[in-house]
């Protein structure tokens, strides 16, 4: 009888341990690091192409994740990509003429945001723009357009 009650406790705790890898593998694959965000300040920076971009991808700083990614949609007027971004409150003092980059992790990675500081005396702030950007560096444009020239009409 005692010996069951053993196999039995066993059994439970490998399924509630099963359960907790589970969870550390889903938030892992899902680049979700907490649930509890409106901590730190939003700002928003426009893209003429933002390439394979996602909401909570990372944004870094000299490659330190400082934020993510939290709303991208078109502008009508524009038609660009507005991102919003979420910058921890830690990060208070990132000076206002920085310069925002579409980067890519590896040759075939995700896609995220790279910051470059300025050296502004003024910081972002809640509602601020970022106003240099620069967009994705889309592969397969790249090749498209190599391919064009290469078969253009007096092209050697």
């Amino acid at each position: 009888m005692k010996q069951t009650r053993t196999i039995e406790i066993v059994t439970g705790a490998f399924i509630v341990l099963g359960f907790v890898a589970l969870y550390i593998i889903a938030t892992s694959a899902t680049n979700i690091t907490s649930y509890g965000g409106g901590k730190g300040y939003t700002v928003t920076a426009e893209f003429n192409d933002i390439g394979g971009l996602k909401p909570r991808s990372a944004v870094t700083m000299a490659g330190v994740v400082i934020g993510r990614v939290t709303d991208i949609r078109l502008d009508p007027k524009s038609f660009t990509a507005l991102v919003s971004i979420q910058i921890d409150g830690r990060f208070d003092q990132v000076p206002d003429d920085s310069t925002a980059s579409i980067l890519t992790a590896g040759l075939l990675g995700e896609n995220y945001i790279g910051i470059d500081a300025g050296g502004s005396d003024t910081f972002l702030k809640q509602g601020s723009r970022i106003q240099y950007t620069q967009s994705a560096l889309v592969l397969e444009k790249l090749i498209g357009q190599f391919f064009s020239k290469a078969t253009a009409p007096g092209s050697k």
